[in-house]
């Protein structure tokens, strides 16, 4: 594995790897590497004949009061995981080789970043949109590979790579869990045990709001009543930040189901915020 710290190298390694190959796939993460991201690893190399994975935890994507300097940092940790998943390329740049001194443009998705996390986290998408726009910009990928856990995340940069004419092909790969139901995230780490143990009432809210609409429930309202207020008042630890049900490529939110539609959560347990969603087919 070529381990890059500079765009130049990063840009040299995968010019060479795209005239030796056809198709070229990213995984940009922050590293703390888990097996979520490690399936989207296995997905983009099925799907692609060279990967590459970025590993920068982004300062632009958290706010002031955020986890920034506490955010978990295993960069040895992750390398042999890459290496052992035979990936090809990883570009893990310093902060000052993405963002130069004085820098004062932006990348930024109107009305879709002031949605769900983006409303919840001002800023935030805009920070994830930049960093994404100079990655494809940088690595050049055929595709890139994110997961379904981020379902904002996912359809601002959808619009993004629309609205810009980005030739990047965009693949959303599933939320990966825990074996109790927990959705995978690096933050997972920062929870004490009895804060994981409520933490699972975010999957038991979802599961609830699947299991009305399975009975033939359509009402956003009545799922959100059910689920969100219900299930959350039985762990009153954990602060809802939202329950929404929206349409999966806008956000905006829905009144009746009768297409496929995103059921998203976010809550802070103790110090840390999780967020898991999921999606309802009628």
């Amino acid at each position: 594995m070529k381990i890059c710290s500079t765009i130049a190298e990063a840009r040299a390694a995968c010019l060479d790897a795209r005239a030796r190959r056809r198709r070229l796939g990213l995984v940009p993460t922050m590293g703390a590497l888990h097996e979520g991201h490690l399936s989207l690893v296995r997905a983009a190399k099925a799907q692609c004949d060279a990967v590459a994975v970025s590993i920068f935890v982004n300062p632009t994507q958290f706010g002031p009061t955020e986890d920034l300097s506490k955010y978990p940092r295993q960069f040895d940790r992750d390398c042999r995981l890459l290496e052992k998943e035979g990936v090809e390329i990883l570009f893990a740049p310093p902060v000052e080789e993405v963002y130069p001194n004085g820098g004062v443009t932006w990348v930024l998705v109107e009305s879709l970043s002031e949605k769900l996390d983006g409303r919840s986290r001002p800023g935030h998408f805009r920070g994830v949109t930049t960093i994404v726009a100079k990655l494809f910009h940088i690595i050049e990928p055929e595709a890139a590979f994110f997961g379904q856990k981020d379902a904002a995340q996912l359809a601002v940069i959808r619009r993004m790579v629309r609205d810009l004419n980005f030739p990047e092909e965009i693949v959303a790969c599933p939320i990966v869990r825990e074996s109790d139901g927990l959705a995978m995230s690096s933050r997972n780490a920062y929870l004490t045990r009895e804060e994981r143990s409520r933490a699972l009432v975010l999957q038991r809210s979802l599961q609830k709001a699947r299991q009305l609409f399975d009975d033939g429930e359509r009402s956003a309202a009545k799922l959100i009543s059910a689920a969100a207020k219900e299930v959350f008042a039985s762990e009153p630890l954990v602060v809802l930040d939202y329950f929404e049900i929206v349409d999966p490529d806008t956000l905006d939110p829905v009144e009746r189901i009768s297409r496929r539609t995103l059921v998203a959560v976010a809550a802070r347990v103790g110090s840390t915020r999780l967020i898991d969603n999921v999606v309802l087919e009628p």
